[in-house]
């Protein structure tokens, strides 16, 4: 028998979660379009995990590691 408790951050996660899937139309591929969407819109720049040598500079300019 396994015994669970209630976890309130967990389960506000899960609450937003769902909530954003139904947003987007209730589908997985809606949620990543929406979520693409919203990262354009933004303007913020995206920096790849593969491109650790920009990331490296980057740092390195602005005194922050």
């Amino acid at each position: 028998m396994t015994m669970t408790t209630e976890n309130p951050i967990l389960n506000e996660l899960h609450a937003v979660r769902e909530q954003m899937l139904a947003d987007a139309g209730g589908t997985l591929a809606g949620l990543v379009a929406k979520i693409q969407s919203d990262q354009a819109k933004s303007g913020r720049v995206i920096i790849k995990s593969t491109d650790n040598k920009a990331l490296s500079q980057k740092s390195s300019e602005t005194g922050t590691t």
